[in-house]
């Protein structure tokens, strides 16, 4: 008798352990379908910036240091903003794709290029008068002349944004961007094409370079309208409508958290590099710390995959009513990200010394790099864990509470720490740097905290509650279409 129990009770755990072993195998596949397409993206699409810095790296320091300053706090900036501002058409479109309310991802689509459009519009002036800007934060005058002229370049691409950011958004929520990522591959690979021919083979300089980055980016949109508009979505994109100019009110007030919470984590990089700018030989230092935070953002490319990935299956389970899903969701999601952080860890330890070689020639800013290594492989190993949080905290709409968690960690504890032990301590770089992990690793456990204590069955309803209050019925969205796709 009691060994009929015994094999019971253990046929139970190995049927128990393979239900586990399939659930998260289920689960990987899923997250994997959203991942690597935006992986494959926001790899491709940063790599445009980061080929464009080792062009203008192989020009001159001056056009490097100027090129990463404007990257850097310019671009940084707007493109903080409106990535944030377009967060939120991923926190409701893919909750209303959970929720079976396909008619209203279009909607939601053509509210966020409106409050977008108008955002970039805004910040336009922040590239018009770049010289200035840069002159009133105390930049050298031959780093603010030519950032100037740079500045003038990002324009076109900073409208760019508007579109890939959210049409990514609307795409991935629906798991159909495999598309996008395809598109970005085929525009990266022309990027490098044309920057060769520009720079290299015609001797164009800043325009070659910069040219080529402008063609490339509007390829990539060309390429996703003729996707949406071509009828490849036809259960959520049915036209322009005027149903996209109503309730604009409370989807600002959700774009405007979101781009506060994520604007404040990207400007943190930019504050710390314009630190680095007061820093003794600024030309050498901004270029050293630029490139190290470059190669940081790019690995983080591949973690804002799963940073996609936490926020399309919290939103959508939430969509759907599935709490528990949910939470099985970001344990999966949070063990493969942690395994592609540990592995960028050991590879930026062997081979930290040789990376300042493919973005530059002077041998003072590489072995300034290469002092820098370590540190960069403990950033690498904290933007996996970070991104899984942060996208767990946009698939729950929870943009207003990470903002201000942003701000404790980063701005009260992280940058004080950096600029003591940078000027104070004479730690140059590394001390800011050091600054910088130490927000981080505040930042990352307190989300950590808000996750573990986060009543799903809540969030549930939260969405519900969001997703009724702003839709409309098919057939009103349909009456009021001005186009057929």
């Amino acid at each position: 008798m009691d060994n009929q129990m015994e094999e019971r009770l253990l046929g139970s755990e190995v049927n128990e352990r393979r239900d586990i072993k399939g659930r998260i195998w289920i689960e990987s596949k899923s997250i994997w379908r959203i991942a690597f397409p935006s992986i494959l993206f926001r790899v491709t699409s940063f790599g445009m910036l980061v080929v464009t810095q080792s062009y203008m790296g192989h020009i001159s320091e001056l056009d490097l240091a100027s090129y990463a300053l404007i990257q850097t706090l310019g671009v940084r900036f707007v493109n903080g903003i409106l990535l944030g501002m377009s967060s939120a058409t991923e926190t409701l479109c893919g909750q209303a794709f959970g929720a079976g309310q396909y008619h209203m991802m279009g909607i939601y689509l053509q509210r966020s290029w409106i409050v977008d459009l108008a955002t970039a519009t805004i910040l336009v002036p922040v590239f018009v008068f770049a010289t200035p800007i840069l002159r009133l934060l105390g930049q050298e005058e031959d780093i603010a002349k030519v950032g100037g002229t740079i500045a003038l370049w990002f324009i076109p691409i900073i409208y760019s944004f508007v579109f890939s950011m959210t049409i990514q958004m609307y795409l991935q929520a629906q798991l159909k961007n495999m598309i996008i990522g395809w598109l970005s591959t085929v525009s990266f690979a022309l990027h490098l094409l044309l920057s060769w021919i520009f720079v290299t083979k015609l001797n164009l300089g800043i325009p070659g370079a910069m040219g080529a980055m402008i063609i490339s980016n509007w390829l990539t949109i060309a390429g996703e309208f003729v996707y949406i508009f071509g009828g490849w979505c036809p259960n959520t994109w049915t036209g322009f409508t005027t149903a996209a100019f109503h309730d604009l009110l409370p989807v600002v007030k959700l774009s405007i958290s979101s781009g506060v919470m994520l604007c404040l984590e990207l400007w943190y990089n930019a504050v710390l590099i314009l630190l680095a700018g007061y820093m003794t030989n600024a030309e050498v230092a901004i270029s050293a710390f630029s490139i190290c935070l470059n190669i940081s953002a790019w690995q983080f490319m591949i973690c804002l995959g799963f940073l996609g990935s936490s926020c399309v299956r919290v939103s959508n389970e939430l969509g759907r009513g599935n709490a528990k899903a949910a939470k099985f969701s970001i344990k999966v999601i949070f063990g493969t990200s942690s395994c592609i952080g540990v592995l960028s860890w050991i590879l930026c330890l062997v081979f930290g010394h040789e990376i300042a070689k493919l973005f530059t020639s002077s041998s003072e800013v590489a072995e300034s790099v290469s002092s820098l290594s370590v540190l960069l492989a403990f950033s690498l190993l904290l933007n996996s864990f970070q991104s899984v949080f942060t996208g767990v905290a946009i698939g729950a709409g929870w943009q207003g509470v990470v903002a201000i968690v942003n701000v404790a960690c980063y701005y009260v504890i992280g940058i004080p720490i950096g600029v003591l032990l940078g000027y104070v301590a004479h730690l140059e770089v590394e001390g800011i740097w050091i600054g910088m992990l130490c927000g981080v690793v505040f930042q990352t456990l307190v989300l950590l905290f808000i996750t573990w204590r986060t009543d799903w069955d809540h969030q549930v309803n939260l969405a519900s509650e969001r997703l009724n209050r702003w839709s409309f019925k098919p057939k009103e969205e349909t009456n009021k279409s001005l186009t057929d796709s």
